[in-house]
């Protein structure tokens, strides 16, 4: 008896023991500290991650509204602070940009993006840095834009005429569908010398289901990225799904390698962007090389992101101008007095259009192609409005959120081009430097395709909507406008509609 007395106490010690250090820990840590950003509690072990349901970014945007700008959610065994006002994005993206220029490890990375080897996810570094440059120098820059405008002019050449067709057999033209096999073989003109699709069908369209599937699974909050412990048992059946894909899709980007290889020899005087990286590659270049891992993930990137975000911004803005008609009668006014209807839109049309740029600027805020910005990670503790924000935290953007604020724009959830044509907002750009409006990001980890992006929304949009009358098939009274999550926001109905040639059949021909 004296024995189990003896050991029930020395239990209870041990007990006692751990509590009260466990208390100690967490007084001194609050006494050295700040207090963390308010936010929900969530539940036991899984924290947050039941409360943010199928639109994470619609629910994070209505906690905002009772938390504050600056919101901090246990998901999982991991700590995630949420910037929900320009304030905040401004805060975390340039005042502590350098600590949060990581990417968080997550399954996307690794079964997606071949273990975090791209430009999207890999660690800010000079693997990175090297992707960046090559991208910058080679295809996205301000120079490389210029150099491929032809590539871009050629190609809407067979769209125009792949739609005209459509208009004499009255048939819809599905947007998505349309614009993946456009774009896509824009970027391949200029990474491997060849459209990727010579006819529109089968190929390109399984295609383009590959890249929506990629944007929607990616963005998926995996259980198993948030509790480790969980990862293998892939209870959502996440990491299969991404795994079949990338098999999908290195088949697809092995063979676009092996081709271009083999037919090296017939671009020795005029090298395209394939045949730069593969210096690289080869050690040819000041030394620095390049795994074939490398190459395939930045191949990856470039014709996933690169095909859908600008996609998603011009299929959203063509169906906002349907349920608004006169937005799409005014722009057609514009185009009219500036360019006429004897010839085509031209990219150095854009800067004389000032109610079409405000079109694409009012796109960009109410549908944003990222709605959370591809997370960040803190390198170590900081303070943000007061509050303490642990090291390894990530961090989530909600550029939704910020485009949907009352505080900042007047009726927010009306489509309304006109705000962007005078006072404050009329200077507003949204190449990262104006946090009111950041569709690509900003800072060190700014989207690297951002410059790209708005040449081709500005330039491909501006060429639909110049070129076209557009309305609703028959029987369609009004669109459907809801949205459907992912790392690139589709609308959840693809659109499609009925186009009728406006300009003068000169037009159209190249």
């Amino acid at each position: 008896m004296d024995t189990l007395f003896f050991l029930k106490e020395i239990a209870y010690s041990i007990v006692i023991f751990f509590i009260t250090r466990f208390s100690i820990l967490t007084l001194l840590k609050n006494h050295n500290h700040p207090k963390l950003p308010p936010g929900p509690r969530g539940w036991p072990i899984v924290g947050a991650l039941p409360l943010l349901g199928s639109m994470p970014h619609v629910t994070l945007a209505n906690m905002a509204k009772k938390y504050g700008p600056v919101m901090y959610l246990k998901l999982g065994t991991n700590n995630m602070v949420v910037a929900s006002t320009p304030s905040a994005a401004r805060a975390f993206l340039k005042t502590l940009d350098l600590n949060f220029s990581n990417r968080p490890p997550n399954a996307g990375a690794t079964h997606l993006a071949y273990d975090a080897q791209d430009m999207v996810f890999a660690h800010y570094g000079s693997r990175w840095k090297l992707l960046r440059k090559l991208s910058n120098l080679h295809m996205l820059g301000g120079k490389a834009l210029e150099d491929w405008s032809q590539v871009r002019e050629k190609e809407m050449s067979y769209t125009l005429r792949a739609m005209c067709d459509c208009s004499k057999r009255s048939e819809v033209v599905v947007v998505a569908e349309m614009l993946t096999y456009s774009m896509a073989n824009m970027i391949g003109q200029v990474i491997l010398s060849r459209r990727v699709f010579e006819t529109k069908g089968l190929e390109s369209n399984k295609f383009k289901d590959m890249v929506v599937e990629l944007m929607t699974i990616a963005g998926y909050f995996n259980i198993g990225d948030f509790i480790p412990i969980l990862a293998k048992l892939d209870l959502q059946g996440i990491e299969r799904q991404m795994k079949q894909l990338h098999k999908k899709f290195d088949v697809l980007l092995t063979r676009m390698i092996e081709e271009h290889v083999g037919s090296s020899h017939k671009r020795k005087d005029k090298p395209d962007f394939l045949d730069m990286i593969m210096a690289h590659y080869s050690g040819k270049i000041d030394g620095e090389k390049l795994s074939l891992t490398n190459i395939k993930a930045l191949l990856l990137n470039l014709f996933t992101a690169g095909t859908d975000t600008s996609s998603s911004i011009i299929e959203w803005s063509l169906a906002e101008m349907l349920n608004n008609p006169n937005i799409m009668k005014k722009a057609h006014e514009e185009m009219d007095k500036v360019i006429g209807k004897d010839r085509g839109f031209k990219e150095s049309d854009i800067p004389n259009l000032p109610y079409f740029q405000a079109i694409c600027k009012e796109t960009y805020r109410k549908h944003p192609s990222t709605p959370l910005n591809l997370p960040r990670i803190s390198s170590k503790p900081c303070q943000v409005n007061g509050c303490y924000i642990p090291e390894n935290t990530r961090l989530s953007v909600n550029i939704w959120a910020i485009g949907r604020d009352p505080n900042v724009w007047d009726n927010p959830l009306e489509f309304r081009p006109e705000r962007f044509l005078s006072g404050k907002n009329a200077k507003i750009d949204p190449r990262g430097n104006d946090f009111e409006l950041i569709p690509f990001g900003a800072g060190r980890r700014i989207c690297a395709g951002a410059r790209m992006g708005i040449v081709m929304v500005h330039y491909i949009l501006g060429t639909l909507v110049h070129s076209f009358d557009w309305k609703l098939p028959n029987g369609v009274r009004e669109l459907n406008m809801e949205e459907s999550f992912g790392i690139a926001l589709q609308k959840k109905v693809p659109l499609a509609a009925l186009v009728t040639p406006r300009l003068n059949p000169s037009a159209y021909i190249p």
